[in-house]
């Protein structure tokens, strides 16, 4: 993983605001996409795991699906910055525990990649590009390296 350009962060930061409006559809979207992706995965979420269908108004899904957007937006912005993904240390290790403790593993970290990037793509429409997209992936890779390494310490 390269260095991230001031380009690449302004691409994130820009999809962002275009799709923050929309929060509560693009949640319900990122959520169905990960279950397209992965019907098992269901399990791994709370709110998820006694129902057949993804809860229209579910706070923890929303909430869920900010957390992701948003710390990869901020993992993006910090890597223009600073070159690396700093998330605070009790948020890591909480993260790390989490993931753990649902038995994540690397394939599970690939799926709410597509997902995120089908979700960001659906949600900025034709401002989309090639460009964004690989941003917004570098951005949740780095984020998801993270992550990874405080599950194996």
């Amino acid at each position: 993983m390269g260095s991230f350009s001031e380009k690449q962060e302004a691409l994130v930061k820009e999809s962002w605001e275009l799709i923050k409006h929309n929060i509560p559809e693009l949640s319900l979207r990122f959520f169905t996409l990960i279950l397209e992706i992965a019907p098992a995965a269901k399990n791994m979420f709370s709110f998820l795991k006694d129902t057949d269908e993804i809860p229209h108004n579910n706070p923890k899904l929303k909430a869920h699906a900010v957390k992701v957007f948003k710390m990869t937006c901020e993992s993006a912005i910090q890597l223009h910055e600073k070159g690396e993904v700093v998330v605070g240390e009790t948020t890591l290790k909480w993260l790390g525990s989490v993931h753990l403790q649902k038995g994540v593993i690397d394939p599970h970290f690939e799926v709410v990649k597509e997902a995120l990037l089908r979700t960001v793509q659906e949600g900025t429409g034709d401002k989309w590009s090639e460009e964004m997209n690989g941003a917004w992936a570098e951005a949740y890779d780095h984020l998801a390296t993270a992550i990874k390494n405080e599950m194996k310490s």
